[in-house]
């Protein structure tokens, strides 16, 4: 199955990745809330994984200022919402303009992912997540990137799920077992990925090469967009490759952890039953 595609590799990675600034706004879901300014304070000085931290907009206070500071030291995405959401948000009632989501595990880091690989004489192979926001889609690729092997995988802070309580869950808990890096841009992880000689491969409808042709034995990361607007284009733009599923009947896409199983598993059979004979 081996094919000419690792021919040239494009090289250019972009400054930032088109996505990160986005105006988020909160989470309607309930998992992982921690709510008021002394309990969001104590989970920060005590090391609690914090994925997002809500403000409320327009506050000067300055117990509000120290949140933030610290939330952003410890690598918390910090935004700044409307208190009618905070609202909508809080369980207690009595958020006092603060509400943090925090993560179930803890995040691993690139380098370590990439270490894993090479401590098991493994080809790395990694997932990447661009713009996954849902929790049950994200909870679903982690499930099939840990039971295919993955060495890890890896989510933006902004436009991406987080960790929480709802993506353990959507993973069967597949999220204690398989690494994930939470990284401030993409394209910086790519550059990363591909000095450590990983292969980038998008995952797009329009692909230039089928994932039947497609050679995925080697150091590979693999590259799954949103359902709404793909990867993002400066991302697509520093993989080097685009694979697309063949489609043969009058529906033209697949769900994002759907297709993300098939691009896997298609590699799983490439990397583990290459060396069965036909019969």
């Amino acid at each position: 199955m081996e094919n000419q595609q690792r021919g040239k590799r494009r090289d250019s990675i972009g400054k930032n990745d088109s996505d990160v600034s986005v105006n988020e706004s909160p989470s309607s879901q309930d998992d992982g809330v921690i709510e008021g300014r002394n309990a969001v304070l104590e989970a920060l000085r005590a090391g609690v994984t914090i994925d997002k931290v809500f403000i409320a907009s327009g506050d000067t206070d300055r117990s509000l200022a120290h949140i933030a500071s610290s939330a952003r030291g410890a690598g918390a995405v910090v935004v700044e919402t409307d208190r009618r959401k905070l609202d909508s948000m809080s369980i207690t009632k009595a958020h006092q303009g603060v509400i943090a989501l925090a993560a179930s595990v803890s995040y691993a880091q690139l380098a370590d992912i990439i270490e894993l690989a090479k401590s098991k004489n493994e080809p790395p192979f990694i997932v990447i997540c661009d713009g996954i926001e849902d929790p049950h889609n994200l909870g679903a690729i982690i499930r099939t990137s840990e039971s295919a092997g993955a060495h890890g995988l890896v989510i933006p802070k902004r436009r991406s799920a987080g960790l929480s309580a709802s993506v353990a869950k959507a993973s069967s808990g597949a999220i204690y077992h398989l690494p994930i890096a939470r990284v401030s841009n993409i394209s910086s992880a790519i550059a990363q990925m591909k000095k450590a000689g990983i292969w980038l491969y998008a995952a797009s409808g329009d692909g230039e090469n089928s994932l039947w042709e497609t050679d995925l034995t080697g150091p590979s990361a693999i590259v799954i967009g949103s359902e709404g607007s793909g990867i993002s284009r400066l991302v697509r733009e520093n993989c080097d490759f685009s694979v697309s599923i063949p489609m043969y009947g009058k529906i033209t896409s697949l769900n994002a952890s759907v297709s993300a199983a098939l691009i896997l598993y298609e590699a799983v059979k490439q990397r583990r039953f290459s060396n069965i004979s036909d019969t």
